[in-house]
């Protein structure tokens, strides 16, 4: 084989390793600028409910930083962006005042337990086995369309995927209560 054939090669199979090995977009993920928004998902609420909880997975591609800064849908008077939180052991929630920093190279979970979207005032249940359209919007990558897979009421992850922590806002540890079913009141 000449050298040329052999360097034509060589730079072919390395094309072809590049290719498998880096990360494909899924047909389900969304691009946004340097974003790629993944694993979109809600839990179902009960009848009545006026608040619920959206998660998904935000990983910046890009050199710059962007920011999550709210959302708007259809089901909801408004999306904010929260965080729950424990201090001196009581569990807080509050929004998150500037928007949550996605860093470049760094990918950021909105979780139960941690960061999330909170949906207010919502207009009607959100049902398992639905698909909830909300408008994320960005700092530098402006506004994004994403639906959101309504799972089962107690869910701690989409179908198929898993729901442990990597990233800001992981899985809340819960540890079991004592049993006091014995105990006379």
């Amino acid at each position: 084989m000449s050298i040329r054939k052999l360097r034509l090669a060589s730079i072919a199979c390395a094309a072809l390793v590049a290719s498998v090995v880096a990360a494909p977009v899924r047909a389900d993920d969304v691009k946004a600028g340097d974003l790629v928004i993944s694993q979109a998902w809600s839990r179902a609420t009960p009848n009545g409910a006026k608040i619920g909880g959206g998660y998904l997975t935000i990983e910046n591609k890009g050199s710059a930083p962007d920011r999550l800064v709210g959302g708007s849908s259809d089901v909801a008077s408004s999306v904010q962006v929260h965080e729950m939180s424990m201090e001196n052991g009581v569990m807080k929630m509050r929004p998150v005042e500037k928007g949550l920093a996605i860093d470049p190279g760094k990918t950021v979970k909105l979780a139960p337990g941690g960061y999330h979207l909170m949906m207010m005032d919502l207009k009607a249940p959100l049902k398992q086995g639905d698909k909830v359209p909300v408008t994320l919007e960005f700092e530098k990558a402006g506004k994004v369309t994403v639906s959101l897979e309504v799972e089962g009421v107690g869910a701690q992850g989409p179908v198929g995927a898993s729901a442990g922590g990597s990233g800001m806002g992981g899985k809340m540890e819960m540890k079991k209560m004592p049993d006091h079913s014995g105990m006379k009141m």
